[in-house]
């Protein structure tokens, strides 16, 4: 049986102490394997955002164990830690996160220079990642000179290049309109069927379709779960 490339274990985040204690995460337990793309869905407040920065190693939570393609989270140094978000973890925000004064190719490769990889290396893989993105002309172009979606499609090919193994994304279509939003999720699902393991916070019934699983947040806890075939059938109920 293939090892899944995130698992969390009894994880819980709490803000706070005492009487002001605010509990965000109680208990989670989840696994994500390779191949595969779970959506979390919740109201308002449920924890999901919470969830996915724990799962990226963005934030340590205050119990429990994060482990990504076998290296656990709390034993690992801060360099060790950084080296593995780098690495293994690419993050797509709703807000699209691009540093303004790079170019396009800039932000996408900005990890793998980080990383110290030669620069031939850097600039095939960058020209790779856009042109998946559909954006190959576009790398000179800096962010204020993209529209939304082309910035979030940027967004999107920083978060795979180099063969990250973990996608994490937070409502990355919320801002676009229906048509660039369903070529982020394109893109997104073809880097998880060749072989990344994925994490989509949405509130969008429609985009949720794209996942192999959904699970359902409210009040820090998974409270529910179903499988693609069970969540098509509910979700087309839903809408």
């Amino acid at each position: 049986m293939t090892a899944p490339v995130l698992r969390m274990v009894g994880v819980s985040q709490q803000y706070g102490a005492g009487e002001l204690a605010v509990s965000a995460l109680s208990g989670i337990d989840l696994e994500v394997s390779p191949g595969e793309l779970v959506a979390v869905m919740g109201a308002s407040g449920s924890g999901k955002s919470t969830l996915l920065s724990i799962a990226g190693g963005l934030q340590t939570p205050t119990s429990g164990e994060v482990v990504i393609d076998g290296s656990h989270l709390s034993t690992a140094s801060p360099n060790e830690l950084a080296a593995l978000r780098r690495r293994s973890v690419g993050f797509v925000f709703q807000d699209y996160n691009l540093v303004p004064t790079l170019t396009a190719m800039e932000n996408v490769t900005l990890p793998l220079e980080l990383d110290g990889v030669s620069r031939r290396a850097v600039r095939r893989a960058g020209k790779d990642a856009l042109s998946l993105v559909g954006l190959a002309d576009r790398g000179d172009a800096y962010p204020d000179d993209l529209s939304g979606g082309q910035q979030q499609r940027v967004a999107i090919a920083r978060a795979i290049i180099g063969g990250r193994r973990l996608i994490l994304a937070d409502e990355p279509t919320g801002a676009l309109d229906s048509v660039t939003g369903e070529l982020v999720m394109r893109t997104m699902r073809g880097r998880i069927d060749s072989g990344a393991a994925g994490i989509l916070v949405t509130h969008e019934a429609r985009h949720a379709a794209w996942a192999d699983r959904i699970v359902y947040l409210r009040d820090g806890r998974i409270v529910d779960e179903t499988r693609r075939d069970a969540a098509e059938s509910m979700l087309a109920v839903r809408a």
